[in-house]
């Protein structure tokens, strides 16, 4: 009988809003790893990890060394982790692919386990309205973007992220956190129009940073991973089940 068990996280945002608060982000997921590890088959890090990564041709972001250094341990004892491009660490190249042996996914995927199917991605840009930043999202992926931005020093592009993000949160402060019902949630409203052409048992989304766990018309579940600045919350599948649980007050 298989004992493993699929594990998914998402929203770290390493290295906000303080050296401090971020080292002590990571030590606490470095120590939800070593509490999965056991038995992990694999783990799915569903986006905005990072609060901002860029991959130059020889340089990365520098930090953040206890996580790599758990992912490569895990990635070398046989257990399968999988990124996701998120809205704050969509430039990630390949760095991850070579150095840690990891794959990476940049678009939502689906997955069959145990004859359950899962509908798993970052969130971002998905569903109805928030049309501003899926034009945005357009233009950052575009080679052409990625490039012009690579031309900058990192001493200003790194640095030029970074006040962008705060910027963001000063204007939205916690009003994304707010849950409204579930037929205002775009992501939800996503999942109950994907499933009118596909079956979909479990749908895995991070980008929202609420935990959320949402019935579908009683056919499928929506699951929001919620966030690690704030829930510390992940999900686990255990071969039947799918639950969202809390690692650490």
């Amino acid at each position: 009988m298989n004992t493993k068990k699929i594990y998914f996280a998402s929203d770290f945002h390493l290295g906000v809003p303080t050296l401090e608060s971020s080292l002590e982000r990571e030590k606490s997921i470095c120590r939800w790893l070593d509490h999965i590890k056991a038995d992990a088959e694999e783990i799915y890090l569903v986006g905005d990890i990072f609060d901002f990564w860029f991959e130059h041709t020889y340089t990365v972001p520098k930090g953040f060394t206890r996580l790599l250094g758990k992912i490569a341990e895990l990635t070398d004892s046989g257990i399968k982790v999988v990124f996701f491009t998120g809205n704050h660490d969509l430039w990630m190249r390949d760095y991850f692919i070579k150095e840690l042996n990891v794959v990476i996914h940049h678009e939502p995927i689906t997955r069959v386990y145990n004859n359950k199917t899962f509908y798993i991605g970052h969130g971002d840009g998905m569903g109805p309205g928030d049309r501003g930043y899926k034009l945005l999202k357009i233009v950052f992926t575009s080679k052409l973007c990625h490039w012009l931005y690579s031309r900058l020093h990192p001493n200003f592009s790194f640095w030029f992220a970074r006040f962008t993000s705060r910027r963001s949160r000063i204007t939205t402060g916690d009003s994304d956190e707010k849950f409204l019902g579930a037929e205002k949630e775009w992501l939800f409203l996503f999942c109950k129009d994907y499933l009118k052409q596909h079956k979909v048992d479990f749908f895995i989304f991070g980008h929202r940073h609420l935990p959320l766990e949402l019935d579908i018309d009683g056919t499928a579940k929506y699951t929001n991973l919620g966030d690690w600045i704030k829930y510390r919350t992940y999900a686990v599948f255990d071969g039947q089940n799918l639950s969202l649980n809390k690692f650490e007050k």
